[in-house]
């Protein structure tokens, strides 16, 4: 075969090649956790805005804690059966419980499931959350055996798993106890290293792959944490409820960007036995730490992420109020500076972290500490009484 043939053959399997569509993206199942221990009012609409997304509820139940004992959480149990999606209760295990007893264990948990569906809440899965040492396991191994013996047959029964069980040989004998696992890939390491790191979850999702007899799902999150650092020993980790402590602290989130393209990386290759995706947690309007539902909505369907700020001003007469707006999905620094155009301001404030400067040609708004605007929110920034103020002549390096 000439040169001049083997070019056009290859330039022709080229060309077919590029005609070949592209093999469709995987399309994961997507839960999620409700881990409020109060439910509030605000929880309707929260699960209104998520019922076209998520298929399936996770909902925090029951806890048991070293020192506090067994305590449930307040649910608001007509609002959970109006929603009407399945739900799986979830039994939270402290990982430094002293000893997992099968007994006591087994009452509180049916207890709860008689209390649910006395209430009318139809369970159709039990979740335990156990954070267990891997030198623990084959007790945990044990704990279950006695759990799926005493629970009804047709409630199913998964568990959390920890990347750490990967190194031990007593996998399979756990998984073997239950119908699916749910592997957790953040807020597993050392906390100065990261809520999350999209490598390492890939990684050990492939690796639990291999390992798991049974479907399984990531829990992904969506939320972020600060850590106090001490003197001595690991660093306090504060989440929603505030800390009464004055330690610095250093902000840690998950950042939306990264769990997307995770989420993307796995759909085009999908791991063996991976059902879906759970994500952490279900945000209420208010909460400091969790990602907004619009950002989780958003990365949950795949949707661009992008910051929307824009300026508004909103005036009465010579009395002008000035807020910043993010209409996009995705949160954004706040600006350094915004620049208005005006005439003749008898007089201005600021406030929300920025301070009034003058300019030859109107007002400047001058960030004074770094901070970011959440997606759907908006920051009041301060108001000025001008004789004229031009909306559309503002500058800021958004």
């Amino acid at each position: 075969m000439s040169a001049c043939a083997r070019l056009l053959g290859l330039l022709l399997l080229l060309s077919l090649s590029a005609c070949e569509p592209a093999a469709p993206l995987k399309v994961f199942d997507q839960q999620l956790y409700i881990w409020q221990r109060q439910w509030q009012p605000a929880h309707a609409e929260a699960l209104a805005q998520s019922r076209a997304q998520f298929s399936s509820l996770r909902v925090l139940a029951l806890q048991a804690q070293p020192q506090e004992g067994w305590t449930r959480a307040r649910i608001d149990p007509a609002m959970l059966k109006a929603d009407g999606r399945p739900v799986i209760a979830v039994v939270r295990l402290d990982g430094q419980l002293a000893q997992l007893d099968g007994d006591t264990i087994g009452k509180h948990i049916q207890q709860m499931l008689t209390d649910w569906q006395a209430a009318g809440i139809t369970v159709t899965g039990l979740e335990l959350d156990h954070d267990c040492a891997t030198a623990r396991l084959p007790a945990y191994a044990e704990l279950l055996t006695t759990l799926r013996q005493a629970l009804p047959a047709q409630l199913k029964l998964s568990i959390t798993a920890l990347p750490a069980w990967l190194a031990s040989p007593q996998l399979e004998k756990l998984l073997a106890n239950v119908d699916s696992s749910v592997l957790q890939v953040h807020a597993v390491s050392n906390p100065g290293h990261g809520l999350f790191n999209p490598q390492a979850a890939e990684q050990w999702a492939r690796a639990y792959a291999k390992r798991s007899p049974k479907p399984f799902y990531l829990a992904l999150p969506a939320y972020g944490v600060a850590l106090l650092d001490r003197p001595s020993g690991a660093p306090l980790i504060e989440s929603e409820a505030p800390l009464n402590s004055r330690a610095p602290r250093r902000e840690l989130q998950a950042e939306p960007q990264q769990v997307a393209e995770l989420i993307h990386t796995l759909q085009q290759a999908p791991p063996e036995q991976l059902a879906g995706l759970i994500w952490f947690r279900l945000p209420l309007a208010g909460d400091r730490r969790a990602w907004p539902l619009r950002t989780l909505l958003a990365v949950a369907s795949a949707q661009p992420l992008r910051a929307d700020l824009q300026l508004q001003i909103a005036q009465s007469g010579a009395l002008s109020e000035l807020s910043l707006h993010n209409n996009g999905n995705l949160s954004a620094d706040l600006p350094e500076q915004i620049e208005v155009t005006a005439e003749h301001c008898d007089s201005a404030d600021a406030v929300g972290g920025y301070r009034l400067q003058r300019s030859h040609n109107g007002l400047i708004w001058q960030r004074q500490t770094p901070g970011q605007l959440a997606a759907g929110q908006q920051l009041a920034l301060g108001w000025a009484r001008c004789a004229k103020i031009n909306q559309g002549a503002l500058s800021a390096n958004l």
